[in-house]
């Protein structure tokens, strides 16, 4: 394979190609490396040596260094690569790393940092090419020495040189403010945050962010409303920047925002009703401890940066460049604090059942995240039940208030199990079938106790059985909580202490208006 090409001008002006249609030993250095600046002899000689037969380039890494050497070794004018777009593209992670390419430009063999023998081998090789005898004294250098970072591994060097590797396929207009003006201010300003302040998505840092992705940068991940804008990844990548993310994050909110932009998500229809719901995101498979994402103390609060920042990358991102502003499309008439962010982990380990990856479909091992319109966690103290019936009832009576008690039959809602609770339903071996039967057996109720009437006016309308109301026999059918017991999810998630549960409300009594939906990462 023909390594990349260039040109270069040298310290005399000369402007050095590669390939140069023959053989070529490539010297990358740098002027502050101590093993570079013992090795510079012999690469001064071997460039006097075989330079009619091989082209020898001393690729120098920094402008003041190429100066130097220029000056104390005039035989072997030094390659400017300053820029380091040279080394970059080379993978270069150590100097001195010396390249022979052959006259296709095919690499040959790479050698980093000193090793004597395979120095002394490596020119023997070249002076049988060249033919040319090359005889330094090699006793007079250690038989090892290690060579020093690239300047291309600086941190900061590495950032700007990822964006400019990435300048074609980046495409987000950059925004120039003034030195004097602050730049979290300025965001604020354009309206580009959640009310809390944002990180400023400088070309360098998306470009790091884009890193953790093989995905092009101008793939689009979605439509999304209600600007039906082509969400690629390159913006949702800015949205995860600015919500704090780390890179490695970053995967997980394309695999979210594929979810929620999916039209059995319905995300239009819950950015814009009046009911305070929300994308919750539930994280499971091993990706879960690889990011650190909370399943356990303060799961479904703050305080974990994967949690908060993922979560809230989504709502940036649908915000930014969906649109969905409150005020605007956004129109709940209280809101939730989780529509800042919504994102836990399940507590797989602490779980007596399959997680809810693997009942949604997915292998053991997957890495999966399941997007939720989820109302705030609604919590469920139980401190007294001893048995899995009388807790599966003392759960099934406290989510009989979601909505509404009167409100039925109520969609999708998701049991968030502490392990305390989790641990009695282990130790009397019930299922989650088990769980959902008791919900659903405990919350039916005659028809007639939901009603609307003089005293409450809200429940089931009686003009929906026919201008005079339900008979005898419709006024005692009874009607559970939930339309299905299919529509009761179950998660296990929470620290260790205390026999606190939660629900996570959905999208009311309406069936077909969202629908989980699950993405593998």
């Amino acid at each position: 394979m023909s390594l990349p090409a260039f040109r270069l001008t040298d310290s005399a002006g000369a402007m050095r190609v590669f390939p140069a249609g023959r053989a070529a030993l490539l010297c990358f250095v740098k002027e502050d490396c101590p093993t570079c600046a013992m090795v510079y002899p012999l690469l001064v000689a071997a460039a006097r040596v075989f330079g009619a037969a091989v082209e020898v380039m001393l690729i120098g890494q920094t402008a003041d260094g190429n100066a130097t050497l220029a000056a104390q070794y005039p035989g072997a004018p030094v390659v400017d690569d300053s820029a380091l777009k040279v080394s970059f593209t080379y993978g270069i992670e150590a100097v001195p790393t010396l390249i022979l390419a052959g006259a296709d430009s095919a690499e040959q063999k790479k050698l980093v940092g000193f090793e004597r023998e395979s120095w002394r081998a490596l020119f023997d090789e070249i002076a049988a090419v060249g033919g040319e005898p090359f005889t330094p004294d090699w006793a007079a250098f250690p038989a090892w020495l290690p060579g020093c970072g690239s300047k291309t591994e600086e941190p900061e060097i590495r950032e700007r040189l990822e964006a400019d590797a990435r300048g074609e396929r980046m495409r987000a207009r950059t925004i120039e403010i003034p030195e004097a003006e602050d730049p979290f201010e300025f965001m604020f300003e354009q309206g580009l945050t959640d009310g809390l302040p944002v990180i400023p998505p400088t070309r360098e840092r998306v470009a790091r962010m884009l890193t953790s992705t093989a995905r092009d940068p101008q793939e689009i991940v979605a439509i999304m409303p209600p600007n039906q804008a082509p969400a690629t990844v390159e913006k949702i990548a800015i949205n995860a920047l600015m919500a704090g993310c780390r890179p490695e994050y970053l995967p997980v909110v394309l695999a979210a925002i594929e979810a929620v932009c999916d039209e059995a998500f319905n995300i239009h229809g819950i950015n814009a009703t009046t009911w305070g719901i929300t994308p919750c995101l539930i994280v499971n498979g091993p990706v879960r401890k690889r990011l650190d994402i909370n399943a356990g103390v303060n799961a479904l609060g703050q305080g974990q940066r994967a949690n908060a920042t993922i979560g809230r990358a989504v709502k940036l991102a649908l915000r930014n460049i969906g649109g969905a502003k409150p005020g605007g499309i956004e129109q709940a008439t209280l809101g939730s604090p989780a529509k800042y962010t919504f994102c836990f982990a399940e507590l797989e380990e602490g779980s007596p059942w399959p997680s809810l990856a693997i009942e949604r479909g997915f292998a053991p091992g997957d890495d999966v995240v399941t997007c939720f319109a989820a109302e705030a966690p609604r919590f469920i103290a139980d401190q007294g039940s001893r048995t899995a019936r009388q807790l599966a009832a003392s759960l099934g009576l406290a989510v009989e208030a979601c909505m509404h008690p009167r409100l039925r039959p109520y969609g999708d809602a998701i049991m968030v199990i502490c392990p305390e609770h989790a641990e009695v339903f282990r130790r009397d071996g019930w299922s989650k079938a088990d769980l959902r039967a008791r919900i659903q057996e405990v919350t039916a109720r005659p028809l007639r106790e939901l009603l609307r009437d003089a005293e409450c006016g809200e429940g089931i309308d009686p003009h929906a059985f026919g201008p005079t109301g339900p008979n005898a026999a419709q006024l005692e059918t009874r009607m559970p909580k939930f339309a299905s017991p299919a529509n009761i999810h179950i998660v296990v998630a929470g620290g260790a202490a205390g026999k606190f549960s939660a629900v996570l409300g959905g999208w009311g009594v309406t069936a077909g208006r969202t629908a989980l939906v699950s993405r593998r990462i």
